[in-house]
């Protein structure tokens, strides 16, 4: 039976560095495309937003956000497809600081998704994205991280 098609709802953050923001690299086998996506995820009944990004960072990588650190920068509608699957979400945009600071000296954070999966995040400059060397997703978010 096929999955019931649906809106999700997201909270992600930008943790940035100098010129760099923390993302998370994802690869789209269909696409063949590797692409670059700030932390967070999906927003539980009965959660709140900024909830949400201080759950997914405990664990998926462990680490603890600065709650009041967390500024809301906006909200985009992303459709896409997914290794050939279309999704829909509206994504809800932070910025905010990690608690601990020697995180942002570490080249690479490795954590585990849920399912298993791994989680690897790495620190990008923000100009390869506005030129088009990387992507990044949600579709939008470049442009709003240059407002």
């Amino acid at each position: 039976m096929p999955k019931k098609k649906r809106i999700r709802p997201l909270a992600i953050c930008i943790f940035r560095k100098d010129n760099k923001i923390l993302v998370a690299e994802g690869y789209d086998s269909v696409k063949q495309q590797t692409f670059y996506r700030p932390l967070g995820g999906g927003i539980e009944f009965g959660e709140t937003s900024v909830g949400t990004i201080c759950r997914e960072l405990m664990e998926e990588l462990n680490v603890e956000v600065d709650r009041e650190s967390l500024k809301f920068l906006g909200a985009v509608e992303n459709i896409f497809y997914f290794n050939g699957i279309p999704g829909h979400e509206i994504v809800m945009i932070y910025d905010g600081a990690l608690q601990k600071p020697g995180l942002y000296e570490q080249a690479v954070i490795v954590g585990q998704e849920a399912n298993g999966e791994a989680v690897r995040a790495i620190w990008k400059d923000v100009d390869g994205f506005a030129l088009g060397q990387s992507i990044l997703y949600p579709t939008g978010l470049v442009e709003l991280l240059q407002k």
